[in-house]
């Protein structure tokens, strides 16, 4: 222990020493020259200095001496010393390269290493691929194989196919090659998808609808409401293809082609859908919500129907001519089919046809309004025809009872005559459709154009009133009598045979004799239309000849009728009511209540006793 610490000492005495000065540390010979030192006296310590400096001096001596008779050796050793202080540079310096590459010569190993184990695995698998080779490459011409059989059809190959793919997905779904493979598959797959889908826009049957319907439930790409949307969309698709091709120059031969492409086509559509689809819904979990799709097939068919009244709407504005009754006909045909699948829209038919049959009526009504008064602007009292003064008779066309025989003193006067050929064209278009339902309607147009009749004449009255003569204002006044008590009550007739009232009654479910209490249907008001004429109407009494007495006696003669009559209705209260009257009261009750039923004196009297032609003769 004391001499680990007395070395300790020393150590630490030599740092002290030695502290400042330049060069390596001190080394072991001068630790023992200071133990040396440590030894010595103090004179023997004094004379230290004087005998180093001796020995210094001694030194340099020598050295010189030896470096003048050895001088060859100094300066050999000082060549040799150089030398191999620059061999030994020299190997340091390749050390350091060699150390500089070692590690780019360590990675090169290490890639060579797994370059040789890449060509080792991969010398494996070649040698498995050759093993495999029959396998693999039946695994890679599916692709090819599956397009062959789409585009060849064989639509139930190309299923299986499909299926093996997607269990190769499962398995080795992260292969790269199988991974190609199965996206050129789905490719293929969504090219069945579209065959299938477009041979259902085609003329197709049923037993190819089945097998297309079969293929896509197979290849699961559409749930049930989504297929059957998909089966509508692709028939309605061919569906509308026909009907496009449908020449739509003449509205009627139109309308007629759709409505036979409709009745044949969509019925089948319909056929088939309830042969594939069924309408039961389907068993669900409880909690999940079902879609309803029995409603995707009724939203289609209703869809339809809504399409076609459209166009038939669209051709009957266009204009059918005088075939209205046909086509309506072919559309109560095409809804009555249409009933036996739960479509019948024969219902929405009717407003239709009843809105062009009284547009064409209108028309026609305005146009016999607007050549009356072009021809009464162009008319003369004194261009009347001279039978107006002829003493003979004219002779009249018989009719047979209940037929309308146009009242023949209208030939007297051509504008009247003129308006009521067009109101009767108009009436004859209207026969071949006419539903009750527009007796108000085609009764209160008729109103108010005999209305404008009646404002032209006073309009001809006015201008030419203060130029009348006294035979042009009996001429007038005929005229104006003409019109309130010939033409009116005729148009009435026909008005009551478009619209017989006890049809109209029984439509409306009440009694005849309440008809009146509905406004105008199916009688012109004449009292309105006489009204502003009143003041130009004569007021005479008849005189006759014997001659004409006679005839009068003849038109006079009872009608067959009953002799006696009870009669029971309502009053004005509503209270029953009843009387009974006999002779002329009982026939004259008995006519009243035949207007009821349609029935005009004129069907019962002799039509020769009807028309007298020298009217005016008697009453000069």
């Amino acid at each position: 222990m004391a001499a680990a610490g007395a070395a300790l000492e020393e150590a630490s005495l030599l740092a002290w020493l030695f502290r400042g000065a330049p060069g390596p540390a001190p080394g072991p010979e001068l630790a023992g020259y200071l133990a040396e030192l440590a030894g010595l006296g103090l004179e023997a310590l004094g004379r230290e200095p004087g005998r180093l400096a001796e020995e210094r001096a001694l030194a340099a001596a020598q050295t010189r001496h030896l470096a003048f008779a050895h001088y060859k050796i100094f300066i050999r050793s000082a060549e040799c010393t150089s030398e191999t202080g620059r061999g030994f540079g020299g190997i340091e310096r390749g050390l350091a390269r060699l150390l500089g590459r070692l590690p780019g010569f360590q990675e090169s190993c290490r890639s060579f290493l797994r370059d040789a184990e890449e060509i080792a695995s991969s010398r494996r698998m070649n040698s498995l691929t050759l093993n495999r080779h029959t396998e693999i490459l039946e695994i890679l011409e599916i692709p090819q194989l599956m397009d062959t059989c789409v585009r060849n059809g064989y639509y139930e190959e190309a299923l299986e196919l499909a299926a093996y793919v997607r269990r190769l997905e499962r398995k080795h779904s992260s292969i790269p090659v199988i991974q190609g493979i199965v996206d050129e598959v789905h490719q293929s797959s969504q090219l069945m998808l579209n065959h299938l889908i477009q041979q259902l826009r085609t003329n197709i049957q049923l037993p190819a609808c089945l097998r297309v319907i079969g293929y896509l439930r197979r290849m699961d790409v559409f749930t049930e409401a989504e297929l059957r949307i998909k089966f509508l969309q692709a028939r309605d698709a061919w569906l509308h293809s026909i009907q496009a091709s449908i020449p739509d120059d003449d509205p009627y031969f139109h309308i007629t082609k759709t409505i036979e492409a409709c009745r044949v086509h969509l019925f089948d559509i319909i056929t088939q859908y309830r042969a594939i689809f069924s309408d039961e819904e389907p068993l669900l979990p409880p909690g999940e919500h079902a879609v309803n799709e029995t409603a995707i097939f009724h939203g289609w068919v209703l869809q339809k129907v809504s399409q076609f009244l459209q166009v038939l709407d669209n051709d009957l504005q266009r204009g059918v001519g005088s075939r209205l009754d046909s086509l309506l006909g072919q559309c109560m045909y095409f809804g009555l089919s249409f009933s036996r699948v739960g479509a019948d829209f024969r219902g929405q038919l009717a407003p239709l046809f009843q809105q062009v049959a009284f547009g064409t009526f209108k028309k026609a009504i305005q146009e016999a309004v607007d050549k009356f008064q072009d021809e009464m602007n162009s008319y003369t009292l004194i261009s009347a025809p001279a039978v107006l003064g002829n003493t003979i008779p004219v002779a009249v066309p018989t009719t047979q009872p209940g037929t309308l025989q146009p009242p023949m003193v209208l030939l007297d006067f051509p504008p009247l005559a003129c308006v009521l050929n067009n109101i009767l064209v108009a009436f004859n278009d209207l026969r071949l459709c006419c539903p009750v339902a527009l007796a108000q309607d085609v009764t209160t147009s008729l109103e108010a154009a005999l209305g404008k009749v009646t404002q032209t004449i006073l309009a001809f009255h006015r201008a030419e009133e203060a130029a009348f003569s006294s035979r042009e204002q009996e001429l007038f006044a005929q005229f104006c009598t003409v019109f309130l008590e010939d033409l009116l009550p005729y148009l009435n007739r026909c008005l009551h045979v478009l619209f017989p009232p006890a049809q109209i009654a029984q439509t409306l479910g009440v009694p005849p004799t309440q008809l009146h209490k509905y406004g105008s249907l199916g009688c012109v008001d004449v009292n309105v239309i006489k009204e502003p004429l009143a003041f130009i109407l004569p007021k005479r009494e008849a005189m006759f000849t014997p001659e004409e007495k006679e005839l009068t006696q003849e038109s006079l003669a009872p009608a067959p009728g009953p002799e006696q009559g009870v009669e029971a209705s309502l009053n004005e209260a509503g209270d029953a009511v009843s009387w009974q009257a006999s002779g002329w009261a009982a026939r004259i009750l008995q006519h009243e209540m035949d207007h009821l039923q349609g029935i005009l004196y004129i069907d019962k009297m002799d039509s020769r006793t009807f028309v007298n032609t020298r009217w005016t003769e008697l009453n000069d």
